[in-house]
């Protein structure tokens, strides 16, 4: 199974592709039926023709609903970048290609949508600003399909492309360390509580124990569903939904995190390299409305610059990011940083050191193992498994 989600401006042809490519509708509420509008994430699934799985989550392109549409990548690093042949590259389509490139994504294919709609003119107008516009991003040199979605010219030539993208793609790793991030939560009679999202790191398997962050809570996995069939155990890179007990679906919400007992270390302090975009026009610093995204979920943070006291536009340093309410993370781990109260995303980066040990004046992180031994002096094989993902024999 493979996972891309869409990108794009709001009103690009999203959700019509996906419908196109999949026969499902990913829209789920009457609301965006009615506005025309992709509120929140959508989720369909096709059988490529390689024979290959294919799960699609459509993001909303609203500025609106941003957050939503970082809940949706988080889990994933394969795109459809989606622009109209009618109205050209936009703000939100410059937008959420940042936030891919921060979140370090590898793969996409650009989908030119709406060309009935569009003249011949307009249309190389348009692959000309995207052209502009991809120079020294990934997708730089992806494919590029134009596509009618009402009458499916271009959809077989896309599915063809997208075989042939996920044909190299590596395979998610399996590192014996389940973690789901939710992405919705509900209940069905009969049944009780059902979560859905990505799995990463490992697998999951009926009866398995587990724990829910950061409700603190010991649940249990009763069903497991993969494209609506039943399954005992699933593997790393699965979109899925798990009927768990042990906890009501109101108490779980997007953003909390599943894993196994003992596995993770449980971080509110962490260190990471921060990105800013040049885009911005101003320099940051610990002042500030923050806001991180992590996952599928979003969390207000304080943050402190380690070295500098603001980083320029375009600039990166190393900060300290302190969240209200612990998580399990890794280094490695990435996330995007917005500021509410400017509404605009600053940047985005890489988690170094779950566990700082240095005050913020001293702390140089970076992801080596022998800076998180040096400052200890002593550490045990199994803490820093925990705190960095690696498991690393005792010399």
């Amino acid at each position: 199974m493979h996972i891309v989600a869409t990108a794009g401006h709001v009103d690009h042809g999203k959700s019509t592709l996906v419908k196109s490519l999949t026969g499902s509708d990913p829209d789920r509420f009457i609301e965006e039926k009615t506005r025309g509008l992709t509120i929140d994430l959508g989720f369909a699934s096709t059988t490529l023709p390689s024979g290959t799985v294919l799960s699609i989550v459509d993001v909303p392109g609203h500025v609106r609903f941003l957050k939503n549409m970082l809940a949706g990548v988080g889990s994933v690093q394969t795109c459809l970048f989606v622009v109209a042949a009618t109205e050209g590259w936009k703000p939100q389509s410059e937008e959420h290609l940042r936030i891919l490139e921060l979140l370090g994504f590898k793969n996409g294919i650009i989908v030119v949508t709406k060309v009935d709609q569009a003249d011949n003119d307009l249309t190389e107008v348009t692959l000309l600003e995207i052209e502009e516009k991809v120079k020294g991003t990934f997708l730089e040199n992806a494919s590029l399909v134009k596509t009618n979605s009402l009458d499916g010219t271009g959809v077989e030539s896309l599915l063809k492309e997208i075989s042939e993208l996920l044909k190299d793609a590596p395979v998610p790793v399996d590192v014996q360390r389940p973690r789901l991030w939710v992405d919705r939560s509900f209940s069905i009679k009969g049944t009780g509580t059902v979560v859905t999202g990505t799995l990463t790191g490992g697998s999951l398997e009926i009866d398995d124990d587990l724990e829910i962050w950061p409700l603190e809570k010991k649940i249990r996995v009763r069903g497991i569903q993969t494209h609506h069939l039943e399954q005992n155990k699933i593997s790393p890179g699965s979109r899925c939904a798990l009927n768990i007990t042990g906890v009501s679906h109101g108490e779980v919400s997007r953003g909390n995190v599943l894993i196994k007992s003992g596995e993770w270390h449980i971080t509110k302090m962490l260190d990471a390299s921060l990105q800013v975009l040049e885009e911005i026009d101003h320099h940051v610093s610990r002042r500030g409305a923050f806001i991180a995204y992590f996952g599928s979920g979003e969390y207000p943070v304080k943050l402190r610059v380690l070295g500098p006291n603001s980083i320029s536009p375009g600039g990166k340093e190393s900060i300290r990011l302190f969240l209200p309410e612990p998580l399990p993370l890794l280094p490695g781990d990435r996330f995007i940083l917005r500021e509410s109260g400017r509404d605009e995303t600053i940047g985005g980066g890489e988690v170094l050191d779950v566990d700082p040990q240095e005050k913020a004046s001293k702390a140089k992180p970076d992801r080596s193992i022998e800076r998180i031994v040096k400052e200890r002096g002593w550490i045990d094989s199994e803490e820093l498994k925990l705190i960095t993902g690696e498991n690393i024999e005792p010399d």
